[in-house]
């Protein structure tokens, strides 16, 4: 299926309205990002994202690490729920010199959850950070994590390879976790964004609208991640990967994205992209006009 043609009521003839129709945009630096990184797994591909091409074009890439097999089976995630395999003692080097020869300025680190490992993975993601920095220590890095099952020594793990900004995603309101991640927990993920945060790291954070959440939930879940310390924020529309994912609900209209955006600045949030389009790992760090 068309990545960016689901069908949200699944499987009708519902369109998508017409602020989620994009103007795909590339060119030499995506050509040359992707001739790069075409041996590693990234998330702007694993995950069909909408902004692929302009991320690219401008030197930004998610990259996954820890193998494409998750212990987690959110209801959200186009991300395969193979089998996880151990994890490759080489995958740092490989990724940090596959970036030291890229065009990549930022360069965000993400991983399946592994609840099987001991650290959940962690000193692998330390060590890949670490690897990076040195290979190019001008590219700006964001380690965006799983929840670690609240593992505080392996948050801060992650942690002292200083990683630029330290990323967990809440994803959607306390009511639908159930529904959309099982497997985690609203409060838990609070917390680990407050421990980061109390680590003096610069905390980012994203959420889906779109899966029923009412507008007072969205409130109190910036209102709860402020209060945790979390600095950065990141809005998007969610998007059926497919018929066997959770509906879509609500296409939420770009005005209201605009309401909450503005909600966000006073809240104290430093930097927030709203937009029906954005994704948890939409450039931040050093952000240019599209």
């Amino acid at each position: 299926m068309d990545p960016m043609r689901p069908k949200p009521d699944g499987g009708t003839a519902r369109e998508f309205p017409p602020w989620l129709k994009i103007r795909l945009r590339g060119g030499q630096g995506d050509c040359a990002t992707r001739s790069r990184l075409g041996g590693l797994a990234t998330v702007c591909e694993e995950a069909a994202c909408p902004n692929i091409a302009e991320c690219w074009a401008h030197g930004h890439a998610t990259i996954m690490i820890l193998g494409r097999g998750c212990t987690r089976h959110c209801r959200f995630c186009n991300v395969s729920g193979a089998s996880p395999t151990p994890p490759d003692p080489d995958e740092p080097s490989r990724v940090a010199a596959a970036i030291a020869g890229s065009p990549l300025s930022e360069v965000v680190i993400t991983s399946v959850t592994r609840d099987d490992l001991a650290d959940g993975g962690a000193a692998h993601w330390a060590e890949t950070v670490r690897a990076i920095r040195s290979a190019r220590p001008d590219v700006s890095i964001e380690a965006l994590v799983p929840d670690f099952q609240g593992d505080r020594d392996a948050l801060a793990t992650v942690i002292a390879a200083h990683p630029d900004i330290l990323g967990h995603n809440i994803e959607t309101v306390p009511r639908l976790y159930p529904a959309a991640r099982p497997e985690a927990g609203y409060e838990r993920s609070l917390k680990v964004l407050q421990a980061a945060s109390s680590m003096g790291a610069r905390t980012k954070s994203a959420m889906m609208l779109g899966l029923g959440e009412t507008d007072e939930e969205i409130r109190q879940v910036l209102r709860d991640l402020r209060a945790s310390g979390v600095g950065s924020l990141v809005l998007g529309q969610y998007l059926r990967p497919s018929p066997s994912h959770l509906p879509v609900v609500e296409f939420v209209h770009p005005d209201r994205f605009e309401e909450y955006g503005r909600l966000a600045l006073s809240l104290g949030f430093e930097d927030v992209v709203a937009t029906p389009l954005a994704r948890s790992s939409y450039r931040l760090m050093r952000r240019e006009a599209p």
